[in-house]
Order: C-alpha cells, then sequence, then structure tokens
C-alpha cells in the first residue's frame, strides 16, 4: 500500500467524538430566535414542527460518538491528536478522498438519503478555504489566519455550520446596490469597535434551526458597487439581532409516524435569514467588501468540490433508496417479473449507477496539487450536478407509472387499521399476495411520502435547484471539460489527405 491509497492518520482510532446527540441537543436550547405561524419558538427540541428532525440530527452525532463507528467517522485532529468528525479532513490522498465519502453515506443513510444539509455539507467547504487560505489572504492575511482559525474550532469542537449564500428575490433585475432599499440583501451596515454590524437579509439557510453557526456569504455574481454585500462571515445562530423564518414546517402536518414516516422524521426546514444589526467579531469575518474574493471561494479553492461530494454521496443513497422502494412496491403488487416493469426498472438502475459511478469517479480522477491537497474531479462532479434536474423528476414520473393507482387506493389514515369497526374490510380487501394489509399500506405510505406529500414535492423541488439555475451548472461543467482534446481530435481529421 503506498501513500496514495493509505488515509492520512497515524494509528486507528478507538474513540468517536466527544459530543453526543444528548450534548447536541441540549446545545439548541440557545436562546435561538426562530418564528412560526407568528409566534417565536420557545425550545425547537420540544416544538412539534422541529422535536422529530433534531432526534434524527442527534442520532448523527451519536453515530460519530460510537467507538465501533470511529474508524468510518472520524480521524485525528493533527494539532489536540483527538478523534473529531472525519467531515473536517483535508484530503491529501485518494484513500483520504474516499474516507470522507464514507462517512458522508452513512450519515446519509441514517435519514435515507432525505437530509441534505448535515453538519458533513458545509464542514467540507471550509476544509476548502483552510486547504488554499492565500485565496483570502488577497484581502489581508489576517483574513486567511481567521479562516483557518475558524476551521480549527469548528474541527476541535465538532460543530454543525450551515450556509445561507443566495440573496432574497426581490428584483433580479438589479444589482444588490440599486434595490429599492440597499439593505435589503444582507451586506455591511457599518464597522464598529471590534468588528462589523450586518442588516437584510439571505436564503436559504437549510437546515439553520439545527445549526450551530450560519455562513453568510453569497455565490451570485456581484458588480463594482455590491462590495458591502461581498462578504465572508460566520454567525452563531443565536447571535442577537439573527432571526430565522422556516417555510411552512412539514412535521405539523405529519400527526402520524405510520402514516408519513419520511415527513415526520427528517424535515430539515429551509429558513429565512433577517439580520437587524447582528455584530459579528473581526475573528469571524473571513471576506471583507471584496468582490473578486466573494468569487473566487468557491472556485479556487477545493470548498466547492468538497461539499458538492458530500451532496453527491447524499445524493447516490437517495437514489438508491429509491430504486429500493420501486422493487419493493413491484415484489407486492406481484409485477416485478413483467417485461415491461424489468426495462423501466433497468433504466432507475442505469440513472442510479450512473450517479454512484461518476462519485467514485471523483476520488479516482482526483489530482493533488503542488501543496499535497487533493482536488475531487470537477469534470465528473458537474456531470451529475448538470444532470441532476432532469433525471431526478424522470425517476419519479418512472416510479409514478409502476405503482398506478396503489399509492393513492389508500385508507385514509392509520386509525382505519386500529378501529373495530373499519379494520376487517381494510384487512380483507386491501391486502397483498405476500404482505398483509398492515404491511401493504405501511409501504405504499413510504412511498407516497418520498413522491406525493409536501415533503416529498419539496424535494423533487430541491433536487431540481440543488446546484443553482441549470444554465449556470452547465456552464460549470462545460469549463470543466477537456475541449481541447476533443477539438484536437477534429483537427487531427482536417489534416487528414
Amino acid at each position: 500500500m503506498n501513500d496514495m491509497d493509505r488515509p492520512s492518520q497515524a494509528m486507528p482510532i478507538s474513540q468517536g467524538i466527544s459530543r453526543s446527540g444528548s450534548d447536541y441537543l441540549r446545545s439548541l436550547n440557545d436562546g435561538r430566535v426562530v418564528y412560526v405561524d407568528g409566534e417565536k419558538v420557545g425550545d425547537v427540541t420540544k416544538h412539534p414542527a422541529f422535536s422529530a428532525a433534531a432526534r434524527s440530527a442527534a442520532h448523527l452525532y451519536d453515530l460519530a460518538a460510537d467507538p465501533g463507528m470511529a474508524e468510518r467517522m472520524t480521524f485525528t485532529s493533527p494539532t489536540s491528536g483527538q478523534p473529531v468528525l472525519r467531515a473536517y479532513q483535508i484530503p491529501r490522498s485518494h484513500a483520504d478522498l474516499r474516507a470522507k465519502r464514507l462517512a458522508s453515506e452513512t450519515w446519509s443513510e441514517a435519514s435515507f438519503g432525505m437530509m441534505g444539509r448535515t453538519p458533513d455539507h458545509v464542514a467540507g467547504f471550509f476544509c476548502g478555504y483552510a486547504a488554499v487560505p492565500e485565496v483570502f489572504a488577497a484581502g489581508g492575511q489576517q483574513f486567511a489566519d481567521n479562516v483557518v482559525s475558524f476551521y480549527e474550532k469548528m474541527r476541535e469542537q465538532h460543530q454543525w455550520i450551515t450556509y445561507a449564500i443566495v440573496p432574497p428575490q426581490i428584483d433580479r433585475s438589479k444589482p444588490a446596490h440599486k434595490q429599492v432599499d440597499p439593505t435589503l440583501y444582507a451586506g455591511v451596515l457599518r464597522e464598529k469597535d471590534g468588528g462589523i454590524v450586518l442588516g437584510g437579509a439571505q436564503q436559504l439557510a437549510t437546515a439553520g434551526v439545527y445549526s450551530d453557526y450560519i455562513y453568510l456569504s453569497c455565490i451570485h455574481p456581484l458588480q463594482p458597487g455590491d462590495e458591502n454585500y461581498a462578504i465572508g462571515v460566520a454567525i452563531p445562530v443565536n447571535a442577537p439581532g439573527l432571526k430565522l423564518y422556516p417555510r411552512r414546517p412539514f412535521a405539523l402536518q405529519a400527526n402520524s409516524s405510520f402514516d408519513y414516516p419520511l415527513t415526520s422524521r427528517f424535515d430539515e426546514s429551509d429558513c429565512f435569514v433577517v439580520l437587524d444589526n447582528v455584530f459579528v467579531p473581526w475573528e469571524n469575518v473571513f471576506i471583507y467588501r471584496n468582490i473578486d474574493i466573494c468569487r473566487d471561494q468557491w472556485w479556487k479553492t477545493p470548498s466547492h468540490s468538497y461539499g458538492n461530494l458530500q451532496a453527491q454521496a447524499r445524493y447516490a443513497t437517495k437514489l438508491r433508496f429509491m430504486i429500493g422502494l420501486a422493487m419493493r412496491m413491484n415484489e407486492t403488487t406481484g409485477n416485478a417479473a413483467l417485461p415491461p416493469v424489468m426495462v423501466q426498472m433497468g433504466e432507475l438502475a442505469a440513472l442510479v449507477s450512473m450517479v454512484e459511478c461518476l462519485l467514485e469517479a471523483q476520488e479516482t480522477l482526483a489530482t493533488i496539487d503542488e501543496k499535497g491537497v487533493l482536488w475531487p474531479s470537477k469534470q465528473a462532479l458537474y456531470t451529475v450536478m448538470a444532470l441532476q434536474s432532469e433525471i431526478n423528476p424522470r425517476m419519479i414520473d418512472i416510479i409514478r407509472e409502476l405503482t398506478g393507482a396503489a399509492m393513492i387506493t389508500l385508507p385514509s389514515s392509520v386509525k382505519d387499521l386500529e378501529s373495530p369497526e373499519t379494520a376487517p374490510d381494510i384487512e380483507r380487501y386491501m391486502t397483498a399476495g405476500n404482505s398483509s394489509a398492515r404491511d401493504r399500506i405501511k409501504l405504499m405510505r413510504l412511498a407516497w411520502d418520498f413522491v406525493g406529500s409536501e415533503f416529498g414535492n419539496r424535494h423533487q423541488q430541491y433536487e431540481k435547484f440543488y446546484g443553482g439555475a441549470s444554465f449556470i451548472v452547465k456552464q460549470n461543467m462545460l469549463r470543466s471539460y477537456d475541449m481541447k482534446r476533443a477539438v484536437g481530435l477534429v483537427d487531427a481529421a482536417l489534416k487528414l489527405d
């Protein structure tokens, strides 16, 4: 085994991280300001909109704290020598990158790929920032020092950071500084002793309710005059003046885990962030009024590749769940061996395999720069991202075709199975050839929650716009493709006699 095949840690790890699920849940009761239905939430761990998903998130920390999962979920900190989340490992070999992907898959499997902004997502971005801090040093060495120090803090304390990096959809025909009110978009209001004061709003802090910090920056193109919005800062979720407005929490309508097995457990809540004179100390400022660095953080560091390696590991897990769900439904309805069904399942398998293979290609085609930092293959990454908005609805449509009326010819709720008056009819007429009525209904409820519920439809919207507008992702793909080689073949053919 050479260095390219060996994860870069000194010895086997025999214990998990020090932050348990119960530690994590206690940390959420910290005075963070979250509003639902016009009212301030007292404790997100107890509110019906968030409590079950908070427990699902806590389970991720319990997995990482389990000594039996230590090798999979952690690596040895280069500064403290303690086990820390694998999510914060800067890969320096192909084996390191594979280890990060396997850790992300483990966490993804805990939610069947339904929770996308788990702690390993934005952790990947900060790995990229800390790996190439000179990008931030272009604005002053202190900003490079800040981003490395903050990364190390997140790593050592096993923190969860999510991000809000897209301006509100107010008037996209105008740049930020030409909006009717220039303080609508999140940006700098003024400097004060020890830091800066921010105001405005930003979206879309998915899982902001459950996070420790929000990284606030901008991934949209900025123009001269937009300097106040060209920032990169880390803000504690409980910072005075920071308010979270989640979109409608689907868990509030999930009154039964039997009828809504996914909605009731894994709604990570997309949040609109409002900043009301929020103070950020200089040590948490990494980009300050610099349009070039605000752009370069995504593309001149491996941040976008590391963060989206996690995203693609999560997506591959979700697609495995999707095709497994389709197979179980076919088996239950007795259609699995029918040739037309096998053809459609074959198409599903091809699409899932494409994502799986391109995910692994990000590792095998990765390159190591002059500093010894591994960069995943952008070509492999952007191939999936460019097609994700097209293959996902195609796969959902295939599942709808395969199930026909099976997902909607179901009783009104689990209570119909429990009532002495209705249970005999349900048990007699809603059975399947290889399962009881209860088991069949449970499976079909799971399928409907995945495909047709509000939660399921939110996921379809999420996957459609995961990488941003499709034209942007496809432009990234074009820039990453080896067009010189392709055109060279044409030029060679033109030289033939």
